[in-house]
């Protein structure tokens, strides 16, 4: 009986054993939480596929020049005859113009610019005096003044880009305080090379004769 007893005893006081189950549970739930929890951090973090595409689109691709490539060129189809501004006596020039292109695209935005383009090149030589182009840094600004007027048709330049000098040269007729006209300030001397991205990218005379 005293055996019996105590066997109950044991068994009323003894705790019960925990079962590993629960604990296979446990950790399971865990990892369940920690595998959940990158997963949700890895998506967040990664970009769709159309959003990458669409960001790469925005951005302006470059133009890329190859320096290896062959240069390309434009002649005007007749020389530029123009009557010089009156000095002493009449003056004439007689120029052939072709231009040094950026590649070969600039051929047909060229073509499709041809009128406009002679006409502001024929009145950009009538304002020269025979004196002016007595020298070899004389043609040269004529040629580079050329390229700029012509870059200015072909690829204008919005409004908001342009720079304080050209702006400045534009406002010409404003009055000063006391009402008389103002002086217009001189024109910035042309750049020595064009832009690197510029259709035209210098001016060349295949010919250059004044009479």
């Amino acid at each position: 009986m005293a055996d019996a007893k105590k066997t109950e005893a044991d068994a009323v006081v003894a705790p019960p054993k925990k079962s590993k189950s629960k604990w296979i549970l446990f950790a399971a739930i865990g990892l369940l939480l920690l595998g959940g929890g990158g997963a949700a951090a890895f998506f967040m973090l990664k970009k769709p596929p159309a959003a990458e595409g669409a960001e790469s689109a925005a951005a302006p691709a470059k133009k890329k020049v190859d320096p290896s490539a062959p240069p390309v060129f434009y002649k005007f189809d007749k020389p530029f005859t123009v009557k010089l501004a009156t000095e002493q006596q009449d003056a004439y020039l007689q120029a052939e113009v072709q231009l040094k292109l950026l590649d070969a695209t600039g051929t047909e935005v060229i073509k499709q610019n041809e009128p406009e383009l002679k006409h502001k090149v024929t009145l950009l030589l009538m304002g020269r005096k025979a004196s002016m182009l007595s020298s070899s840094e004389g043609v040269q600004k004529l040629a580079n003044e050329l390229r700029d007027t012509i870059n200015k048709v072909v690829s204008p330049v919005p409004a908001a880009k342009e720079k304080p000098a050209e702006k400045t040269v534009e406002k010409a007729a404003e009055k000063t305080a006391d009402g008389a006209s103002a002086k217009p300030p001189e024109k910035p001397e042309p750049a020595e090379s064009a832009d690197p991205s510029a259709v035209v990218q210098s001016v060349l005379f295949s010919s250059f004769i004044i009479q």
